[in-house]
């Protein structure tokens, strides 16, 4: 399995990115789960969002309504559109994916492939 990032960047107070995340060779089963992280550094791993096969989203609290999680199963491409960003959320992004039924989707050891990382810059 291979996780690949694109869509990080700078962007100003208030603006959007859009992440994507091309999950290879990633076979499909009703237990997946695919998400986002993030980290600044000097900082624990933060769940961003996730979703499974089904399209149940599950969000950080601190997204508050401005993110928006989806998956394309048809091409294996997660995506997470980011709005009113702020300087708080400046950090490195991580495409997560794996496999287990039931919650707990906060918890990155839940998550057996993470992708290299895409950094997003908020100022």
């Amino acid at each position: 399995v291979q996780l690949v990032e694109s869509g990080g960047g700078s962007v100003q107070p208030g603006g959007s990115l859009n992440l994507s995340c091309l999950a290879l060779w990633f076979p499909y089963d009703v237990n997946n789960r695919m998400g986002w992280f993030r980290q600044v550094p000097g900082l624990e791993r933060e769940g961003v969002a996730a979703i499974n096969p089904q399209g149940v989203r599950f969000y950080g609290d601190f997204v508050k309504g401005r993110f928006t999680i989806s998956l394309d199963t048809a091409n294996n491409t997660l995506y997470l559109e980011m709005s009113s960003l702020t300087p708080e959320d400046t950090a490195m992004y991580y495409c997560v994916a794996g496999q287990w039924p039931g919650g707990a989707w906060h918890l990155a050891s839940r998550y057996t492939y993470w992708g290299q990382g895409t950094r997003v810059t908020v100022s």
